[in-house]
């Protein structure tokens, strides 16, 4: 009776198989980290914290964009349910701009019932990164230890991740109303731009506001 014989794969062969194992590994990660960026965006925890972050978006001469409009009322429904007693907004400014992003959010919340004295402006950082460096910093000089980060849904992890490598503990209440997440179009295009920062901060550890924004417009 014969027996078959046994081929010794080739070179090329070898090289075929670990490209196709490199391309599912990333596949992997690529779509391990997009489901991330979704479930994360789910969550809304409103456990009691020292403060509320509100990450700042565009503003025109001091009065928020409506994306930006949509993270403050989230915040100060956190704090009117006593979540925090004080919320701090972040985000620096343009070279011609007279207001900074926190300048704006801080306006806008006191403007809406909050007092100033329950209010920080941390009006530093143009970019999710050094904005919350800066706030990092603030935190640690006010002996606070703890966050509820209000950004849009899809960028939270990315930000939670950012936050818990500057040594803040904090976790997520992100908005869910505003235009980034009226179409599915959007979301998902949002979901594809987080997924490629993320991506991009764990492997440089640098900001990819910039980077992306242009990518995707």
């Amino acid at each position: 009776m014969a027996t078959a014989e046994r081929t010794t794969p080739t070179r090329a062969s070898w090289v075929r198989r670990g490209v196709f194992g490199l391309v599912l590994m990333l596949l992997a990660l690529v779509g391990g980290t997009a489901f991330r960026v979704w479930q994360v965006a789910r969550e809304n925890d409103r456990t009691e914290a020292d403060i509320i972050v509100v990450l700042g978006a565009a503003q025109y001469n001091g009065k928020p964009s409506d994306i930006f409009s949509a993270r403050l009322i989230k915040a100060k429904q956190l704090y009117d349910a006593g979540v925090a007693k004080t919320i701090v907004t972040a985000g620096g400014k343009k070279a011609e701009d007279n207001f900074t992003e926190a300048q704006a959010g801080a306006l806008w919340l006191t403007r809406h019932g909050v007092p100033a004295s329950a209010t920080l402006a941390v009006g530093e950082g143009n970019d999710t990164l050094r904005s919350l460096r800066a706030v990092a910093q603030q935190v640690s000089a006010h002996g606070w230890h703890t966050a509820v980060l209000v950004s849009d849904p899809w960028h939270s992890f990315r930000a939670r991740t950012m936050a818990g490598d500057l040594g803040l503990e904090a976790w997520t209440a992100p908005t869910h109303s505003g235009p980034v997440v009226q179409e599915r179009v959007t979301q998902l295009r949002y979901i594809v731009r987080e997924t490629g920062a993320l991506l991009y901060y764990r492997l440089t550890r640098t900001p990819a506001d910039d980077l992306f924004e242009t990518f995707l417009g």
